[in-house]
């Protein structure tokens, strides 16, 4: 009785596992599908209404793109757009999509990053939990081109 009950439940544990390992790369294919046909995150400037007056920011009116900081799993880089001494859009080009993992991640941070960086008007924003890759590169990247705008 004994044989038994193990036989079955080492049966039952390959079985989870086997099909735990297959449905892993069905979730990686959609999500990568799903990346491939949209890239990029859209992203809603500021009116001129909404945006903050700064204009001892320093900030040349302009875009300007960062360089790509690279990242554990792929290159990050923003470019934003300067009015008036205040960025009133920021656009994330180029930022990790590939996987099923980082491609959900990012859908979520992206958005939360570009929000925050419009409000703090700098690269002092708070940091996006779970998307620690991602942000590093987007504070390099933001950085970057706020510098550029400076120069």
């Amino acid at each position: 009785m004994r044989k038994i009950f193990y036989a079955l439940l080492s049966t039952l544990s390959a079985a989870v596992l086997v099909g735990s390992y297959y449905f892993s790369f069905q979730e990686a294919d959609a999500a990568a599908a799903a990346a491939t046909t949209s890239p990029t995150v859209p992203v809603t400037p500021m009116s001129p209404a909404e945006t903050p007056t700064m204009q001892a920011s320093g900030l040349r009116d302009g875009t300007f793109t960062g360089s790509a900081a690279q990242t554990r799993y792929g290159a990050v880089q923003v470019a934003i757009t300067v009015s008036n001494g205040s960025i009133i859009d920021v656009q994330v080009p180029a930022y990790p999509s590939g996987g099923g993992r980082e491609a959900r991640i990012n859908t979520e941070a992206v958005p939360q990053l570009v929000s925050e960086t419009l409000q703090a008007q700098s690269a002092n924003i708070d940091m996006v939990s779970g998307a620690t890759y991602t942000m590093t590169g987007y504070l390099g990247s933001l950085q970057s081109a706020i510098d550029q705008a400076r120069a």
